[in-house]
């Protein structure tokens, strides 16, 4: 069964479906009948959520199979015909379903969809604001609800045209094409606002039927007779005011949160000194023999080895105010801080946790421009409301928990994460995101939705395509065939041949707040030829301006963003773009014919196209700025084309994540993987680690491997493989072997001690330092036996490739007594808006002395 047979929008019975009441003793109707229990609509809850097909099914197949649905044409199928033909509603780029209920029934079933894939364009033109709907309602069971089908109407309505941010489809217009003969659901049209276009022969499939287009516009609707019963009765739709996540209970909870990670973050980076005030007598002697180098003196203004174990301390800051908190001390200084147990008193009083307060306490010690605080304390704000917005939503039970991420596909993880870069204070900044763009674009949110697309003039832009990649293949695997038709012929009506184009996708938010007014005067000029949404559905990944495609089984996008997020605005370079492929075949090229990358289970995805438009006014300036990074792309490989069945994939980031209820993640994946946690971390970073340290001690070659930039592999809830990607922006080789010219930009030529911070600081600092802590605090692994695993890979590598102990260079040590201590939150806090010079990144990082190696010899 396919979407095609569907063949009445908004056709619902005559009749409602009835309710049981008090007064009604017989026993009430079924509910797969749709039952209610109120007896007028005016008062009854309305809800829509996504349609769940094994849910569903069942339900559905009898609303259809009702004489009443016979303009659905479907009467005749059977629970398997429904089931197949629903499946293809929940696969489609085009379409989607929804289920209603009243008063927690479920009786009405609503389906959505793009109105050019169903209506000519002869018939009425219509465009990216447009929707269409068909709606059914339950066949009725027992007395009829008065005025229920009027109140369903009603509440469709105004979910197609209500925003995205507020639950709704974010529709302009509604667009619908009910069958001409079924004069009442025409009639209740007209009620709603609509207006008819004109009648029409459609075609559905093998069937046509002469249907009457109409359409409802917000005006219309909000004009009509229908409009003030929306919400009469309440709306229970999961999406609360706007503001509804902004309370003080759930601000006190991300509150301590995050006052807990400032106090831990600025204390492991030095920027506060922390006094012990007590300590756990019976843990001291025993955590300092336990934690092994911890012990060791850190000296350069870190703890010293009787700082080590459970312990209470007291920070004492600007104008009176005292932090006390009970902490866990690990190796790399890690602070593991009981957020119960902070609290601030000021003046003698307890004082509520407000983080953005304790930053301008902190202001002097954390070295914070007076000209950018201002700033850093809006990051925090936003990092809040995210925070607020991913607990309420939890709390409702709208994202999975940890146990339930165990069996969750790759997007629906992706999706649950919720902290962001462990390290970073403020990493949750997106300046420049309005609330609607949170809901909509924010990779926390899990929505799908469609890029916009500009043609670009190849004479003023330029298309990097990766070896053996012909531009006919990049645009097979980019675009659709209908979009690509699409695109062509409005290129065509607005008087240009397709032939001097590139096509660009856009991020929306790019579009509609960039497009038409940075670069006015380049459409005036016809150099940039807005084409409006494609229609393959997208999933923003955390990376924020890199989306997943839904639709089909194709490339990852990369667009760019002028955002403001964790001390960058999220541009994508042209100029890098040009020799992006050639770094990225380069880098493929050299980790597969290396047997060590293979045996570890080790690969790249390769950004294999990248495009960039450099004929704007900002390209022509003296020296570079954050205007020519607005209008780029790239293509990456999709990793679920390269993983066997059986097999799933998580970033990196999902073995840092915790749930709203504390549990975190990698301590139910080693659970359910069934093996000891010795042998499941053992297994991680022979995946992880091993590989890295081969690039760069066998090869100079170094990744950025943290958070999202990192896609794992597993078996069996194992870690046995791992996916690097970012390639082009995040590679570097820091040594002087030969190099083809188009991959020359990424040498960067350094000491043997700053080849070691690649493994020190991304790795030990960055990721590793926070996963022993959480194996550590759930009681799976004690954090000095996970430093031994972590000498044990490194001696078995050493082991098996003497040859490359200590590099190409010779001068790197991975078991030296300390290494340079480099400092992430110092670099936001010194600039938020530019961390570090992208072309010089290594003179831009800030030290705090030097941290004890947790695996030194």
């Amino acid at each position: 069964m396919t979407t095609e047979l569907i063949t009445d929008p908004t056709e619902t019975p005559t009749t409602a479906p009835a309710e049981a009441t008090t007064e009604d003793a017989s026993p009430a109707p079924s509910p797969t009948r749709g039952s209610i229990v109120k007896l007028t609509a005016a008062s009854a809850r309305v809800a829509i959520r996504p349609l769940d097909v094994d849910r569903d099914t069942a339900r559905v197949h009898e609303w259809l199979s009702h004489p009443r649905a016979h303009y659905w044409m479907m009467t005749d199928l059977d629970e398997a015909g429904v089931r197949a033909y629903l499946e293809g509603i929940r696969d489609s780029a085009e379409e989607a379903g929804w289920v209603g209920s009243v008063d927690g029934t479920d009786c009405f079933y609503v389906e959505t969809y793009i109105p050019d894939s169903l209506i000519p364009q002869n018939v009425l033109a219509t465009g990216p604001g447009d929707i269409g709907m068909h709606l059914l309602v339950a066949p009725p069971a027992g007395r009829a609800m008065h005025g229920l089908t009027d109140r369903i109407m009603a509440e469709v309505i105004d979910f197609c045209l209500r925003p995205a941010d507020q639950g709704g489809r974010g529709g302009r217009r509604v667009v619908v094409e009910p069958d001409a003969r079924n004069d009442a659901i025409i009639e209740k049209n007209r009620a709603a606002g609509f207006s008819p276009v004109r009648e029409a022969r459609i075609l559905m499939g093998e069937a046509e039927k002469r249907a009457l287009v109409s359409v409802c516009t917000r005006a219309d609707f909000d004009a009509s007779a229908l409009a003030p019963l929306v919400g009469a009765g309440g709306r229970d739709d999961g999406a609360p005011h706007a503001y509804a996540h902004l309370n003080a209970d759930a601000f006190a909870v991300v509150q301590r949160h995050l006052v807990a990670k400032a106090l831990s973050e600025f204390a492991h980076e030095r920027l506060i000194t922390p006094v012990r005030v007590s300590e756990d007598a019976g843990n001291a002697s025993a955590d300092a023999a336990d934690h092994g180098p911890t012990s060791a003196a850190a000296g350069e203004g870190g703890p010293t080895s009787a700082d080590a174990g459970d312990g209470t301390w007291e920070l004492a800051v600007d104008g009176g105010t005292r932090y006390t908190f009970t902490a866990r001390l690990l190796p790399l200084e890690h602070w593991v801080i009981d957020e119960d147990s902070i609290t601030r008193r000021r003046d003698g009083a307890e004082a509520a946790l407000d983080v953005q307060e304790l930053v301008v306490e902190l202001q002097e010690d954390l070295a914070l421009p007076e000209d950018l605080i201002s700033t850093y304390l809006e990051e925090l704000a936003s990092t809040l409301a995210s925070a607020a917005f991913k607990l309420e939503d939890a709390r409702a039970g709208k994202r999975p928990d940890a146990r339930g991420l165990v069996d969750a596909d790759f997007q629906t993880t992706e999706a649950a994460m919720t902290e962001g870069h462990p390290g970073f204070l403020a990493n949750n900044g997106r300046i420049g995101f309005g609330l609607s763009d949170f809901r909509q674009w924010a990779p926390e949110n899990g929505e799908l939705n469609r890029l916009e697309w500009i043609a670009v003039r190849r004479e003023h832009s330029h298309l990097s395509l990766g070896v053996g990649l012909a531009e006919a293949d990049h645009l097979g695997q980019a675009l659709s065939e209908a979009e690509r038709e699409l695109f062509d012929t409005r290129i065509r009506a607005a008087g240009q041949d397709p032939e001097d184009f590139h096509l660009m996708p856009i991020h929306p938010w790019q579009a509609d707040h960039r497009l038409a007014i940075t670069f006015a005067a380049d459409i005036a000029r016809g150099d940039l030829l807005p084409l409006g949404e494609g229609r393959d559905e997208h999933q923003a990944q955390q990376s924020l301006r890199t989306f997943f495609n839904h639709s089909r089984t194709g490339p990852y996008v990369k667009v760019a963003l002028a955002v403001q997020n964790m001390g960058f605005l999220r541009g994508l370079s042209p100029k890098y773009m040009r020799d992006t492929p050639a770094i990225n075949d380069w880098v493929a090229d050299l980790i597969d014919s290396d047997d060590t990358f293979a045996e570890a289970g080790f690969r790249v995805l390769r950004e294999r196209a990248a495009l960039g438009y450099t004929g704007d006014v900002y390209h022509r300036t003296k020296e570079t700025n954050p205007h020519r990074k607005m209008l780029a792309a790239l293509w990456r490989e999709n990793p679920l084309e390269k993983i066997a069945p059986g097999q799933k994939l998580i970033t990196m980031a999902a073995l840092l994540h915790r749930d709203h209820e504390g549990r975190s993640f990698v301590a139910e994946l080693i659970r359910a993987s069934g093996l000891e946690p010795d042998d499941w971390v053992r297994s991680c970073l022979r995946a992880y680690l091993r590989p890295l340290v081969h690039a760069l001690l066998a090869h100079d070659l170094v990744f950025m491997p943290h958070g999202e930039n990192l896609i794992l592999v597993l078996d069996d809830n194992s870690v046995t493989g791992a996916f690097m990607k970012d390639i082009g922006e995040e590679v570097a080789v820091l040594g002087h072997r030969e190099l083809p010219d188009e991959v020359e930009r990424i040498r960067a030529v350094v000491s043997g001690e700053e080849k070691a911070l690649s493994v020190f600081t991304d790795m030990f600092d960055g990721v590793l330092r926070h996963l022993s802590g959480i194996l550590d605090v759930d009681g799976l692994l004690d954090a000095g036996r996970f430093w031994q695993l972590v000498a044990e890979v490194l001696d078995d590598y050493e082991s098996d490739h003497p040859e490359h102990a200590r590099g190409v260079s010779g001068d790197v040590d991975l078991r030296a007594p300390r290494f340079a201590h480099s400092c992430l939150n110092r670099l936001q806090l010194r600039n938020t808006k530019q961390m570090v010079d992208i072309g010089n990144q290594a003179e831009s990082l800030l030290y705090a002395g030097t941290m004890p190696n947790p695996v030194a010899r």
